[in-house]
């Protein structure tokens, strides 16, 4: 029995929902996304509810149907709410600077990383003295900005001996004691 996939979804005031044969259209204040939806899993909006239903217990149809759940109310949260993900730079000389859609990177290369960031996708970089830079990603698609956000980390992702890298805020990097410790 999936338990995420038998709750129904609310729609929140302001946003649209229409369902157009196996493609669901989802729009609101911060923008409109839409999704196809496989024909094994039926879509019901009544009012101010979104049901999700499917046809039997085959373990295909089980997972499509609390993932198809999912995926509306993200969608649904996107469009009213928003998502925000923050990323701070750990390392000596570690910057960002971003130009129009353009984030560029100084992550102790020879040269700077310049990242070309979707349109959907709207980019800060913040710089205090003292503290790690952060990038701060907003968007109302939460795939593509995790994407996004994967992508940036992918460039120096955090190392286990000194933490310096691309880490998400608040994210915990486990660290190693080095050769020192080992020879003992």
């Amino acid at each position: 029995m999936s338990r995420i996939g038998n709750a129904p979804v609310t729609i929140p005031s302001g946003v649209e929902v229409k369902l157009e044969g196996n493609t669901i259209h989802v729009k609101g204040p911060k923008g409109e996304l839409s999704q196809s939806i496989d024909p094994i899993i039926t879509v019901a909006v009544e009012g101010e509810t979104i049901t999700f239903a499917r046809e039997n217990d085959h373990k295909d149809q089980r997972s499509k149907h609390g993932l198809y759940r999912a995926l509306v109310k993200n969608m649904i949260e996107g469009v009213s709410q928003g998502y925000q993900t923050k990323q701070e730079l750990v390392g000596v000389g570690y910057r960002a600077t971003v130009q129009g859609q353009k984030l560029e990177l100084a992550l102790g290369f020879s040269h700077n990383v310049v990242f070309q960031i979707p349109d959907e996708v709207k980019v800060t970089a913040e710089q205090e003295r003292g503290k790690n830079p952060i990038v701060t990603l907003e968007s109302h698609d939460k795939q593509l900005i995790g994407q996004v956000a994967a992508k940036i980390r992918s460039l120096r992702k955090p190392e286990p001996y000194k933490g310096k890298g691309i880490r998400f805020v608040g994210e915990h990097i486990r660290r190693k004691a080095g050769k020192s410790a080992a020879k003992k």
